[in-house]
C-alpha cells in the first residue's frame, strides 16, 4: 500500500525522527511504497516524488517580528497547497502523522479530508503521539521557567499556558500556542485523525481529558532493536545516555555523582549542561555517540541512570537499556514505570530527589549479585522489533485493530 509519512522534520533532530525513519524504512522493506512531507531543510534525507515542501520555520527561536509569521503558525495556507500537490501525485491509502503543529499546523487535515472527498480514494490517518501537544501547548507538561510538571491546561483550560508563560518563556508564543489549541478545539479539527497511537498508558490517560481524542486512543508501546550481542562482560561504570539538560534531571544527576565521588559514571550525549558534566572528576563525557558504538557503551555498563524530571512518553533510553541487559534507575514518571519493575529489572526513584537517587546508585553499584539478577531479567523483557511493530500499523493503515 502506499504510505505518506507527515513529520514537520525531515533531517535528524530527535527521537520523533529516528521513529519516522526506522517505520518507513521497514514498511518500504516489507513493500509498501512510502513518501514524506514536511519541512524543507539543507538536512532533508527523505522527501517526496512531487518534490513539495513547506519553508523552513523555527518556532523556537523565531521573533515573531513579521506580521504574517504567527498566522502561519496557528494556520498555515502554503502546508495546505503543499501537501495536496504530493497527495495529487502520491495518492496515498494512509497518512501517518507525527509532530506537525505549529510548522504544519492541523490545517492540513483539512486538506487531507478534502482531497479524499474529491478524488473518492479513501485515506485513513493515523497519529502517532509522540508528546502530550494535542492537549497542552507546550507539549511537555512542564513550566520552562520553573521546572515544575503541569497539567493546569487539562485541568483548568488554555489560559493557563498564557498566564505561566509556557511555551519558550514568552507571553507572545505563549498566546499562539494557546490560541491554536482552542481553536482546533472548539472545531474539534482532531476528529479527522482515525486512529491515536499512544506509546503509554500515561499519555493515553492525559490525551483522553479531551472527548474528541478519546474515542481515538490506543496505546501501542514504541519498538526498539535487539543487539546482535546479547550477552557480554560489564564495565566498572554507571552509565547514563541521553540530552544534557534539566528536565532530563543532569542537575540532579550530578548532585548524585559528586555526593558518590569513588563511583564511575560515564555520559554520552550533548546539552547545555557539558560544562558542568565536564568539571566531575568521577565523570567520563564520550560525547554524542550512535550506532553500535553507543549500544556497546550501554551493554557493558553495570546499570543506567534515567533520571528524568519531566513527564517521558515511552524513553527509547530505558528500552535501548533493558534490550542489552543493562538494568535502569529511572524516575517514577510519566511512562517510565510502564517499562521498568522495581526489584526485576531495575529501580524506580522520585524524580529530583537526588538523595533518593544518590542512596538507589550507591545501593545497587554495591550489590553485584543483585546487578547480575536484574541483568537476566533485562533479557527477558520483550519489546516489539520494528518489523512486529510495522506489521501492526500496516493492519491500522487498512482500518482494522491490533
Amino acid at each position: 500500500m502506499k504510505v505518506l509519512i507527515v513529520n514537520k522534520f525531515l533531517h535528524p533532530n530527535g527521537g520523533s525522527e529516528t521513529y519516522v525513519f526506522k517505520v518507513g524504512g521497514q514498511l518500504q522493506q516489507m513493500g509498501h511504497e512510502v513518501q514524506y512531507f514536511g519541512m524543507e531543510h539543507e538536512g532533508r534525507v527523505v522527501g517526496n516524488q512531487a518534490e513539495s515542501y513547506t519553508a523552513d520555520m523555527d518556532f523556537h527561536t523565531g521573533k515573531l517580528k513579521k506580521i504574517i509569521y504567527p498566522f502561519k503558525i496557528i494556520y498555515s495556507v502554503e502546508a495546505r497547497q503543499k501537501i495536496r500537490k504530493v497527495l495529487n501525485q502520491f495518492g496515498p491509502d494512509a497518512v501517518h502523522l507525527n509532530n506537525f503543529n505549529f510548522q504544519l499546523t492541523p490545517s492540513i487535515l483539512y486538506e487531507i479530508k478534502k482531497y479524499s472527498r474529491q478524488s473518492g480514494h479513501p485515506i485513513t490517518v493515523i497519529y502517532t503521539a509522540h508528546d502530550s501537544q494535542l492537549v497542552c501547548p507546550n507539549h511537555l507538561m512542564q513550566n520552562p521557567l520553573t521546572g515544575e510538571r503541569c497539567v493546569q491546561c487539562l485541568e483548568y483550560g488554555y489560559g493557563r499556558c498564557i498566564k505561566n508563560r509556557c511555551i519558550h518563556g514568552s507571553r507572545a508564543k505563549s498566546l499562539l500556542g494557546a490560541t491554536e489549541a482552542v481553536l482546533y478545539k472548539r472545531l474539534r479539527t482532531y476528529r479527522r485523525i482515525d486512529r491515536i497511537i499512544c506509546p503509554s498508558a500515561f499519555l493515553k490517560d492525559k490525551l483522553d481529558t479531551d472527548p474528541v481524542l478519546k474515542k481515538k486512543t490506543m496505546v501501542m508501546p514504541n519498538f526498539v532493536d535487539r543487539p546482535a550481542q546479547e550477552d557480554r562482560p560489564k564495565d566498572d561504570y554507571v552509565l547514563y545516555f541521553g540530552r544534557y539538560s534539566l528536565e532530563k534531571g543532569i542537575a540532579t544527576l550530578l548532585k548524585a555523582c559528586q555526593a558518590l565521588p569513588d563511583i564511575p559514571f560515564c555520559f554520552a550525549g550533548s546539552g547545555p549542561y557539558a560544562e558542568q558534566i565536564a568539571s566531575c572528576d568521577n565523570i567520563k563525557d564520550h560525547g554524542f555517540l550512535s550506532g553500535t558504538t553507543l549500544s556497546d557503551l550501554i551493554a557493558a555498563a553495570r546499570f543506567s541512570v534515567f533520571p528524568s524530571e519531566c513527564y517521558e512518553n515511552c524513553p527509547f533510553t530505558v528500552m535501548e537499556s533493558l534490550v542489552n541487559g543493562t538494568p535502569v534507575i529511572g524516575s517514577a514518571l510519566g511512562g517510565t514505570p510502564e517499562l521498568l519493575t522495581p526489584g526485576f529489572t531495575g529501580e524506580l526513584f522520585e524524580g529530583g530527589n537526588a538523595t533518593a537517587l544518590t542512596e538507589e546508585i550507591a545501593a545497587l553499584w554495591a550489590d553485584q549479585e543483585r546487578q547480575q539478577r536484574y541483568s537476566e531479567n533485562c533479557r527477558k523483557v520483550d519489546f516489539d522489533t520494528v518489523e512486529e511493530y510495522c506489521t501492526k500499523l500496516v493492519r491500522l493503515y487498512k482500518g482494522g485493530e491490533v
